[in-house]
């Protein structure tokens, strides 16, 4: 069984770093175990990178997301590559994506 390629933006860790800076405001440990757990939300598209669903807003059956909590991440599923490209509170406006 082969495995898929998980590579994150620089829009995407800067997303991870700042949720994570924000959160640490009021709860460090706290903030570590969400942006743990971000990550590995994207991990399982190791194994099943078409796992995540179609993003509803784009008309690109490459650009899927997975759920986590409050949060989307939104990858592009290249040939054996997930490239994770942002990571955003899903109560927000969705974000341009530099692709």
């Amino acid at each position: 069984m082969s495995h898929t390629r998980i590579v994150w933006s620089a829009q995407a860790v800067d997303d991870v770093a700042e949720i994570h800076d924000y959160i640490a405001r009021n709860s460090p440990r706290y903030a570590a175990v969400v942006s743990g757990r971000l990550v590995a939300a994207v991990d399982r598209l190791r194994l099943d990178p078409e796992s995540g669903r179609m993003v509803p807003e784009l008309a690109d059956p490459t650009v899927r997301e997975v759920i986590h909590g409050a949060y989307r991440l939104v990858y592009e599923l290249r040939a054996g590559v997930v490239e994770v490209l942002t990571v955003f509170r899903g109560s927000r406006q969705f974000p341009s994506l530099d692709r």
